[in-house]
């Protein structure tokens, strides 16, 4: 029942009656992309929100003849641009299936008839609250830690991203080469 699925993810941020949960499955529609489909092209504008139910997706930005991995998402996670989905703007960002995924899909309309209520309000803070300290997590990460440090907290809280992820996207996520990258998994597997 994707209302529990959706509720057992969210419950460790807050816990919200099922009932507000069969309501926002009932807004949804499940989608599926294929493996490296672009879901929103980059300079364009996002319409959607994204719910993870299987596979993964990454959060790109191009610079410099290269893709820049600035974001990735696994089964629980929620998934968009959310710069352009909020501001209703035009960004550079693109979203793209690193593994066939399958997702909930809800349009952005959808996600602000859920925010005139007191609850929905309430979700989508908690939610913007979450996310935001996590991206302030990884950027103190780049400032702070070293790469080697950086693969090691990623193992730690997302071992499943190595064997699914492919190392370029690693690499980047991480801010290094996939040189540096390879040398930092055999430095670790020597260890």
């Amino acid at each position: 029942m994707l209302a529990k699925r959706l509720k057992e993810s969210f419950d460790k941020y807050f816990e919200a009656p099922l009932p507000v949960w069969e309501h926002f499955a009932s807004l949804c529609e499940v989608v599926n992309f294929k493996k490296n489909e672009i879901i929103k092209d980059a300079n364009s504008i996002e319409k959607n929100g994204y719910f993870i139910l299987s596979g993964s997706g990454g959060v790109f930005i191009w610079k410099e003849n290269n893709y820049v991995c600035l974001d990735l998402m696994y089964e629980e996670d929620f998934f968009a641009d959310y710069m352009s989905l909020i501001n209703g703007q035009r960004s550079p960002i693109e979203t793209m299936a690193l593994e066939d995924s399958e997702m909930l899909k809800i349009p952005k309309a959808n996600i602000e008839q859920l925010k005139q209520t007191p609850m929905g309000q309430l979700i989508f803070l908690i939610s913007a609250e979450s996310s935001y300290v996590e991206k302030q997590e990884q950027q103190i990460a780049l400032l702070l830690k070293t790469a080697e440090q950086r693969y090691k907290d990623l193992l730690l809280k997302q071992p499943q991203l190595i064997q699914r992820t492919p190392q370029k996207h690693i690499a980047s996520y991480l801010g290094i080469t996939t040189q540096s990258l390879s040398r930092i998994r055999k430095k670790i597997s020597e260890q």
